[in-house]
C-alpha cells in the first residue's frame, strides 16, 4: 500500500481479509493491521485488530498499548473496552480487567462474550455467586432470537424445568439451533446430567466448530466426566487459536493433574500465577496439585494465598483441614467463626467452613463440639443432592438375582484375557488408598488413581432413559455377546491406558464404587484382580461423615443413608463371594494394622507377585496421590485412627440401627437370604 492512496473499498477490503488471517497466524495479521494503520492512521477497527493479533501472538505489552489508546479514544465502543480488558486479564491486572469488563457491559448488556469472560475473571478471584450469575447472563446475552429469549430468561432465574422445556420445545423447529443446544447442554451440566451435556455439546460443534464457547464448555464436560485425554484435545484445539487465554490454560492445568501430569500441571499453575498473583481460586487449584504431588508445605502456603485472598473461601481452609497433618491456630479458629457469623455466605462456603471445623475441634478433643459442625455440614451439603438410598437398595437386589452361578457358568472363558488391572473396591475411608500404596511400591504394579471408566461402560449399557422408566442395568448384561464382553475390556484398558505411566504390567484402579460393578468386571476382565478393602462399619461410616468428597460419594452425607450403603455393600459382595467363590480377596483394615506383614504376603500372593520389603516400606513411595488419606499414607502404619469412632458414639444411633446385623456380624456377615444363588 502507498500511504494516502488506497480507496476506503480497498481498506475494507484489507480489513476482512486480516480478519479472516487471525484465525491462521495472529502475526501475520498484525503485520497486516500494520500495514492498514500507515494508510489510514488511528483507524478504529484496524487499531482494534492490531491490538487483538498482538495479544493473541503473545506480544501482551504491545497489545496494551494498542488497546489502552483506542479504550480512551473510543470511550462508547464496548467491543474495544472488552479487548482492552480481555488484555489487562492476560497481563494479571485483574482488577483494571474487571472494571473494564463491566464498561462493556454497561455500554452493550448484550455482549455475551463479555459476560463469559466476567464469569471467568469471577470465578478465578473466588466470587462462585457472582461467576454464577454472569454466566447466567452470558446465556441470556447469546439468545438472539427472541423465541430463546423467554427460555434465556428463566435459565438466568434458575426456573430450569422452565427453561429445559422451552427450549425443548424451540429445538423440535430449529434442531440446529446451535445457541439453544448450548443452553439445553448448559442446563444438563447444571444438574448433573454430564453425559446429556457432553452428547448436546459434540452436536453443537458438529453443525458450529469454531464456536469456542461451545468448546470449552465441552472440553469441561469431558473432565468432569472422567475423559481428560478427550478434553486435552479439545483444550489444545482452543489454544491453538489463543495460546495465551488464561481460562484455557487453567482448564489444561486442571486435565493435565487428572491424567497424572502433576508436575505440568504445577508448572502451569506457576506461570499463571506469575502473571496474577490475585487469582484466589488459582491459588486453591495450585495447592491441590502440590498436595497430590507430596510438596505439602507449598501446598499448605497456596491454600494460605488463597485464603488472604478471598477471606470467605472456606473451600480453602477444609483444604487445609483435609490433608489431616495441619493444625489451626486460635486466630484460624476465630476467623472461621466470623464467616459462619455472616448472612451472606453460600451456601458452599458454609458447609466448608463446619467440616473444616469439625476437624478443628476433633484435634483439640474437643468432641461434642466438633460433632456439632460435623452433623451441620453434612445437612447442608445434603440439601443439594439428589440421592434416593431406594436405588441403590434396587440395584443390589437386582444384581442379586441376576448374577448366579449358572450366568457366570454360562459366561466362563468371555471378556479379554489381559490380568493388567488391580481393581480395590469397598466404601470410602475404608484403607483403599493404603492398600495401593502398598501395592505401588511393588516393581510390577502401578498406582494411577479412582479411575471413572467402569462406572461409564456401565452407563452406556444402561443406556438413556426418561425419568421413571425401570433401569437397563445390569440386567442389560443378559443380552451381550462374548464379542463385545471382550471389546469392553478392550476399551476399558484403551481408555486407561494415559494413566499408565511407568510401563510396568499390573495398575490399580482404586475406585471404591466399583464393588457395585464386580459382575461386570469379571464378564469383560476374567483375569484381573478385585480386592474388596473393608473397615468396622462404624469407624469406615464416621470416617466417611467427617468427609467432603469433592464429586459424589452422595451417600456420605446423612448418618442413616451411610449405614445402609454400607449395608447393601456387604449384602452384595456376600452373593459374589458365594457365586464366584475366591474370586474377590478380601483384606480388613485392623487385620492389615494389626499384623502387617501377613497381610500384605497374602495380598501379595493373590496378585501373583513376589514379595518385595518395598511393600513394607510403603511411606517412602513419593507417588503421587490424589485421596484424602494422601498424608497418611506417607507415614507409616498407626493404630490411633482405629477407634477414633468411639469419641462420636452418643451421636450415631441413626446409623448403628441402619446398619442393623451388618454391624455385630464383623468381621463375619449375616446369613442373607440370596434364592439367586
Amino acid at each position: 500500500m502507498s500511504e494516502g492512496t488506497e480507496p476506503v473499498g480497498s481498506i475494507e477490503v484489507a480489513l476482512s481479509h486480516t480478519a479472516r488471517l487471525m484465525e491462521r497466524d495472529a502475526n501475520l495479521a498484525a503485520e497486516q493491521a500494520a500495514e492498514i494503520l500507515k494508510v489510514a492512521p488511528r483507524h478504529p477497527l484496524a487499531t482494534l485488530l492490531l491490538g487483538v493479533a498482538r495479544r493473541r501472538g503473545g506480544h501482551a505489552q504491545a497489545a496494551l498499548g494498542t488497546l489502552e489508546m483506542l479504550a480512551r479514544e473510543q470511550p462508547n465502543w464496548a467491543v474495544a473496552q472488552y479487548e482492552y480488558a480481555l488484555t489487562l486479564a492476560e497481563a494479571g491486572q485483574s482488577t483494571a480487567a474487571l472494571a473494564f469488563l463491566q464498561r462493556a457491559i454497561h455500554l452493550k448488556p448484550d455482549l455475551a462474550e463479555a459476560w463469559d469472560t466476567l464469569a471467568h475473571q469471577l470465578a478465578a478471584n473466588g466470587d462462585l455467586a457472582g461467576a454464577e450469575a454472569a454466566r447466567a447472563q452470558q446465556l441470556r446475552a447469546s439468545a438472539r432470537d427472541p423465541r430463546l429469549m423467554s427460555a434465556a430468561v428463566a435459565l438466568c432465574e434458575n426456573r430450569i424445568p422452565e427453561a429445559e422445556r422451552l427450549l425443548r420445545q424451540h429445538l423440535k423447529e430449529l434442531p440446529t439451533d446451535v445457541a439453544a443446544i448450548r443452553m439445553l447442554a448448559e442446563i444438563a451440566a447444571r444438574l448433573g446430567r454430564y453425559r446429556d451435556a457432553e452428547s448436546l455439546l459434540a452436536r453443537c460443534l458438529e453443525l458450529a466448530p469454531d464456536f469456542r464457547a461451545a468448546r470449552h464448555n465441552y472440553a469441561f464436560v469431558l473432565h468432569r466426566l472422567g475423559r481428560s485425554a478427550d478434553a486435552l484435545a479439545q483444550v489444545d484445539l482452543l489454544l491453538k487459536s489463543e495460546p495465551h487465554n488464561r481460562n484455557y490454560r487453567t482448564l489444561q492445568a486442571a486435565v493435565l493433574a487428572g491424567i497424572g501430569e502433576y508436575q505440568r500441571a504445577i508448572d502451569l499453575y506457576a506461570q499463571i500465577l506469575a502473571l496474577d498473583t490475585q487469582q484466589a481460586a488459582i491459588w486453591q487449584s495450585y495447592g491441590h496439585a502440590l498436595k497430590t504431588a507430596g510438596r505439602q508445605a507449598e501446598g499448605i502456603n497456596a491454600y494460605r494465598r488463597a485464603i488472604e485472598l478471598n477471606p470467605h473461601a472456606g473451600e480453602a481452609y477444609w483444604s487445609l483441614a483435609n490433608l489431616k497433618t495441619v493444625r489451626f491456630t486460635p486466630q484460624d479458629l476465630e476467623r472461621m467463626r466470623s464467616q459462619l457469623a455472616r448472612s451472606d455466605l453460600a451456601l458452599e462456603d458454609q458447609y466448608h467452613f463446619h467440616f473444616a471445623l469439625g476437624k478443628a475441634l476433633e484435634d483439640e478433643q474437643d468432641f461434642a463440639s466438633s460433632a456439632e459442625h460435623y452433623l451441620r455440614a453434612n445437612a447442608l451439603r445434603r440439601t443439594e443432592l439428589n440421592y434416593d438410598p431406594a436405588q441403590n437398595n434396587a440395584h443390589v437386589e437386582r444384581s442379586r438375582a441376576l448374577f448366579t452361578r449358572e450366568f457366570f457358568a454360562a459366561r466362563a472363558g468371555w471378556g479379554h484375557e489381559a490380568p493388567d488391572p488391580i481393581f480395590i473396591v469397598g466404601l470410602p475411608r475404608a484403607g483403599s488408598t493404603l492398600l495401593e500404596q502398598i501395592l505401588a511400591s511393588h516393581s510390577r504394579v502401578e498406582g494411577t488413581m479412582e479411575l471413572p471408566d467402569v462406572a461409564s461402560i456401565a452407563r452406556t449399557l444402561g443406556g438413556t432413559k426418561q425419568r421413571g422408566e425401570p433401569a437397563r442395568y445390569p440386567e442389560a448384561l443378559r443380552d451381550v455377546t462374548p464379542e463385545v464382553c471382550r471389546e469392553f475390556g478392550a476399551q476399558y484398558l484403551a481408555r486407561t491406558r494415559v494413566h499408565r505411566k511407568r510401563g510396568t504390567p499390573l495398575f490399580i484402579d482404586k475406585m471404591p464404587n466399583n464393588f457395585a460393578h464386580v459382575g461386570l468386571i469379571h464378564l469383560m476382565l476374567p483375569n484381573a484382580k478385585i480386592i474388596d478393602a473393608r473397615r468396622h462399619p462404624l469407624g469406615c461410616c464416621f470416617s466417611g461423615f467427617k468427609q467432603h468428597f469433592a464429586r459424589g460419594q452422595n451417600f456420605t452425607y446423612d448418618l442413616a443413608e451411610i449405614g445402609a450403603y454400607y449395608r447393601d455393600y456387604v449384602e452384595l459382595m456376600a452373593h459374589f463371594d458365594a457365586v464366584l467363590p475366591g474370586r474377590v480377596h478380601r483384606v480388613f483394615y485392623e487385620r492389615l494394622v494389626e499384623d502387617t506383614e501377613t497381610e500384605v504376603r497374602r495380598l501379595l500372593e493373590y496378585c501373583g507377585l513376589e514379595f518385595e520389603p518395598a511393600c513394607l516400606q510403603f511411606y517412602e513411595n513419593d507417588r503421587a496421590v490424589r485421596t484424602a488419606s494422601s498424608e497418611q499414607v506417607r507415614t507409616p502404619i498407626f493404630r490411633e485412627g482405629l477407634e477414633q469412632w468411639r469419641h462420636y458414639e452418643p451421636w450415631l444411633a441413626p446409623l448403628k440401627t441402619a446398619l442393623g446385623a451388618v454391624l455385630t456380624a464383623y468381621p463375619g456377615v449375616p446369613d442373607f437370604p440370596d434364592p439367586a444363588i
